[in-house]
């Protein structure tokens, strides 16, 4: 069904949706820099640049746009779709990511959209809007995706420990300083591949909605695409320093080798979890790789009191970015 949608409006909240693209740059920047940042490699300047540019050659890398389509018609059912669903699907998103960036926590700009989605379709519909599938495809990997992370994590760094048994700390430290550059671009383009689909599926739902696309289309139109990923890329540029000690320091204190081992650990999971179209917080990925390289040297190397307020956020995320989201869905229809 097609909805009635004036082209202002519709314009508006293109805009409102590459603003929450670029505040998951923003917000998750921390996510791709922080390890090789907190490790002395690149200077912040030099991180976020790179972490940028990798962000959009993911756009070269990752062809099939799977999690777009699980966030475009696998989250709630596409006919509770209109302008007010996705203003209060944005909204709530927007708030979580602004609120957890004050605090310097670091959450899932992704499963905030979700809930945002979920807050704004139930709060219309009721749950019957709701997609069970890709939902619990979606939440199983709040779980999955740190456990992932903190399992290839684990594995680096015994394998690359086994590896250089012989070898003297300064060599080490030599090798992955440069290793790290290859293993922050590669989690870099595995965090453009995930996260900037998710905002291209917002839209593409949108103008399918609208009648500007078809359900039958196989891709969104282009200039969704390149907007989206370009979004990201600028919201990357400017990161979100805030997050960056926390995630880099506050966890473990990481050398060059572990911060090679997690960036790694997190970007096989990333790349694997968008070839199966799963939007996976890049957030969640990144601290279980960092908590797995940590306590594969001790468990007293990892701060454990931090990652459990870490993993309080991320149970607040969906929550609090639907009961948001609801209530912005209310006004949503007083003011548009």
């Amino acid at each position: 069904m097609t909805i009635q949608i004036s082209i202002y409006v519709l314009g508006l909240l293109i805009v409102l949706a590459l603003l929450f693209d670029f505040m998951n740059g923003f917000h998750d920047a921390a996510n791709a820099i922080a390890t090789v940042v907190s490790t002395g490699v690149l200077k912040p300047q030099t991180a976020v640049a790179m972490a940028a540019t990798f962000n959009f050659v993911a756009i070269f890398v990752f062809h099939q746009l799977t999690v777009a389509a699980t966030v475009g018609k696998g989250t709630i059912d596409p006919a509770v779709i209109d302008q007010y669903v996705i203003f209060g699907a944005l909204m709530g998103a927007i708030f979580w990511n602004l609120f957890t960036w004050y605090y310097g926590i670091p959450s899932s700009s992704s499963h905030a959209l979700i809930g945002g989605l979920v807050g704004a379709a139930v709060a219309k519909s009721g749950t019957g809007a709701l997609v069970a599938a890709g939902l619990w495809k979606t939440v199983a990997f709040i779980v999955i995706a740190p456990v992932l992370g903190f399992v290839f994590g684990s594995i680096m760094m015994l394998l690359v420990s086994w590896i250089f048994v012989r070898s003297t700390p300064r060599k080490v430290d030599k090798w992955f300083r440069r290793l790290q550059l290859v293993s922050a671009a590669a989690y870099s383009l595995g965090h453009g591949g995930n996260d900037a689909q998710k905002t291209i599926g917002i839209i593409w739902m949108l103008l399918i909605a609208a009648g500007y696309s078809s359900a039958a289309d196989a891709m969104p139109p282009m200039w969704v695409i390149i907007s989206c990923y370009t979004a990201i890329s600028f919201g990357t540029l400017f990161g979100g320093w805030r997050i960056v000690k926390t995630m880099g320091q506050k966890i473990t204190k990481l050398k060059p080798v572990g911060g090679f081992c997690a960036e790694t650990g997190g970007a096989i999971t990333l790349f694997v979890s968008t070839a199966l179209g799963i939007p996976v917080s890049t957030t969640h990925t990144i601290t279980g790789a960092i908590v797995g390289v940590g306590s594969s040297q001790k468990m007293s190397a990892v701060r454990w009191g931090v990652a459990g307020n870490i993993v309080w956020a991320w149970i607040f995320t969906i929550p609090a970015s639907a009961f948001v989201a609801a209530v912005a869905w209310w006004i949503g229809h007083h003011i548009m």
